[in-house]
């Protein structure tokens, strides 16, 4: 059955802690403020971002509907061509999509320390 974008729409907003957000021209899902998933202009593509090992593995079983996508020299996720797309497929892609970048909500990075700190109420 191919997959529709109000299907994806209704599985992304289902997950914990996902909007739905502009991005330039393209819409997008975010969990908290990290994006998951783009929708170019048009509504019959749509870029998954998922960790290598995922990606290969999709890219590898699906290559009739999917392909990389490509920023610059990296490949960041996978375009599927959802009228041609397996539903199921994608809707599991869009899932782990999330719960890749929702563990990446953790992890903030910090600047590098400019010496050492003093406890507080300590003079210089």
């Amino acid at each position: 059955m191919p997959t529709r974008l109000e299907d994806v729409r209704k599985v992304a907003l289902a997950l914990a802690d996902t909007t739905e957000e502009p991005h330039h021209d393209f819409g997008s899902f975010r969990v908290r403020g990290k994006i998951f998933v783009t929708i170019p202009p048009g509504g019959k593509l749509l870029h998954i971002f998922l960790p290598e090992e995922k990606r290969e593995l999709a890219l590898a079983l699906d290559p009739e509907f999917l392909e990389p996508v490509v920023w610059g020299t990296k490949v960041l996720g996978v375009r599927a061509h959802l009228p041609a797309a397996r539903k199921a497929t994608v809707l599991q892609l869009v899932k782990q999509a999330h719960e890749y970048k929702s563990a990446q909500g953790g992890r903030r990075k910090r600047a590098p320390s400019k010496g050492r700190s003093l406890p507080p109420g300590s003079a210089a």
